[in-house]
C-alpha cells in the first residue's frame, strides 16, 4: 500500500503514488500504523486520490507467486478484485479501473490473472447495480489476452 520501492520502476504502484502526491503515501502509512500490520494479500482499503483525476484510490495487495501457481494464489487474486468491488459498492463508486494485479514483479501468470479478474468481476456485478469496470493494461500482451477473453465471454 505504500508503493513500490524499486527506484525508477515503471509500475502502476509507483505511478499512482507519484502522481497522486506525497499525502497518499502518508495516508497509507497511517492506515498500516493504525491496524498494526501491513495489509495482507486479498484485502482492500480506500483513500482519497489527491492529485489524480478521480475521487478515490482502492488499494489491494496481490499474491506473490513464488514458483508454481497454487489454488491459494488464485483465491487471493480473486479476493483482491472482490474486496475492491465491495468497497466500490460501499462508497457508491460508479466506475472502477483495475490494473493487471500481481502480474508484474509478483509473477502471477498473465492469462490466469485475466481469467480470474474477469470471472470475479462478472460474479460481483451480478449483485451490484450498474458499476462500470475498466480493465486497464500496459502491455500489448495483456491487451490481447483481455480482448480475447472478453470477446469469448460476450459470445457465451
Amino acid at each position: 500500500m505504500t508503493g513500490c520501492y524499486q527506484p525508477l520502476h515503471n509500475c502502476i504502484d509507483n505511478c499512482i503514488h507519484t502522481f497522486s502526491g506525497v499525502q497518499l503515501r502518508l495516508d497509507c502509512h497511517e492506515i498500516i500504523r493504525k491496524q498494526g500490520f501491513e495489509e495482507p494479500a486479498g484485502g482492500a482499503k480506500i483513500t482519497s486520490a489527491y492529485n489524480l483525476p478521480c475521487r478515490y484510490i482502492l488499494h489491494t495487495v496481490g499474491p506473490i507467486v513464488g514458483g508454481r501457481l497454487t489454488e491459494r494464489d488464485v483465491w487471493l487474486l480473486s479476493s483482491c478484485y472482490r474486496s475492491c468491488m465491495e468497497l466500490a459498492e460501499k462508497y457508491g463508486i460508479k466506475s472502477i479501473a483495475f490494473c493487471c494485479i500481481s502480474t508484474g514483479v509478483f509473477r502471477f501468470p498473465n492469462e490466469k490473472a485475466a481469467e480470474t479478474a474477469i470471472r470475479t468481476v462478472k460474479e460481483c456485478k451480478k449483485h451490484m447495480d450498474g458499476i462500470e469496470v475498466i480493465f486497464n493494461v500496459f502491455k500489448d500482451r495483456d491487451y490481447e489476452i483481455y480482448k480475447r477473453l472478453l470477446s469469448e465471454d460476450r459470445g457465451a
